[in-house]
């Protein structure tokens, strides 16, 4: 009697791991379905490189703006 219940437990334990398996198999290849038809009818545009000054200057402006206000703020701190 005892003999069986745990071969019973082996198969039910088995065809459960089976079944999440198959699950589980199935969602991920329903996944990669549906972003593969989501790129190929939204595809992601490229980024737009921001088109800056020559020298660059405004970046440096604001870089020097804000180095000096954190130093003027450190000034005042101490």
């Amino acid at each position: 009697m005892e003999i069986d219940l745990v071969g019973e437990s082996i198969k039910f334990m088995i065809l459960g791991m089976t079944i999440v398996f198959l699950f589980l198999f199935v969602l991920v290849q329903i996944v990669k379905l549906q972003a593969f038809i989501i790129n190929k009818y939204f595809p992601e545009k490229a980024p737009e490189i921001p088109q800056s000054t020559p020298a660059g200057s405004d970046n440096a402006h604001h870089v020097a703006a804000i180095i000096a206000a954190v130093a003027e703020f450190r000034k005042n701190k101490s």
